[in-house]
């Protein structure tokens, strides 16, 4: 019996919208033959007092665990906008990912990343850049979306050359353009043909 290999959609959320964009990305990640997405989020945390959250989320997808990066042959990586950078919570479990470093488990695995925003110029793209520097030191491989992608060139909303973006307004309440969701799904589905080709 062949099981379908699987991509880790890895995401912090939270007003909704970067949990849709997981789900599309989800989708086209589905979109291609023999892979499968696994949907997994990271709890918050705070600066009082580390257990914030109970141990399984009451709703959405479940916590991410360290085996979840391992098990799977690639990642699609997401998170808010925090100022520019990802958000507290993302980068709190990066933080607890060393052992994996000093295994080499993550390195030549792809990855590409995703997250939202407030506002058109709210650093949508030094976001995904922050994201992609602990994977860098993971020595995994990152994924852009190519200009061969047309509502890339012509989105008057989120998209950008380093992966897929959402400008959610500053109320949180703008819902993702058809041009934005067509991204997510064109990223997810490269992230899956590329992680296909490179565990051949």
């Amino acid at each position: 019996m062949i099981t379908d290999k699987e991509i880790l959609v890895l995401y912090y959320s939270q007003h909704g919208a970067t949990q849709q964009m997981a789900q599309l990305i989800a989708r086209g990640i589905e979109q291609v033959e023999g892979v499968r997405a696994r949907l997994r989020t990271v709890p918050k945390v705070s600066a009082v007092c580390e257990a914030t959250e109970a141990s399984i989320p009451g709703s959405g997808a479940p916590y991410a665990e360290l085996s979840d990066l391992v098990e799977c042959i690639g990642l699609a990586l997401g998170s808010p906008t925090r100022f520019g950078n990802m958000a507290g919570a993302m980068k709190y479990f990066w933080d607890s990912t060393s052992s994996l470093w000093m295994k080499h488990a993550l390195v030549g695995k792809p990855a590409a990343l995703f997250t939202s925003t407030s506002s058109m110029h709210g650093g949508q793209e030094s976001t995904l850049l922050s994201m992609m520097l602990p994977l860098l030191h993971h020595g995994m491989v990152i994924l852009g979306l190519p200009y061969s992608e047309p509502e890339l060139a012509t989105t008057q909303n989120g998209g950008t050359p380093y992966g897929a973006s959402h400008v959610a307004g500053l109320t949180s309440d703008m819902p993702i353009t058809d041009a934005e969701k067509k991204l997510c799904l064109a990223l997810g589905k490269r992230l899956a043909i590329t992680a296909l080709k490179l565990t051949k």
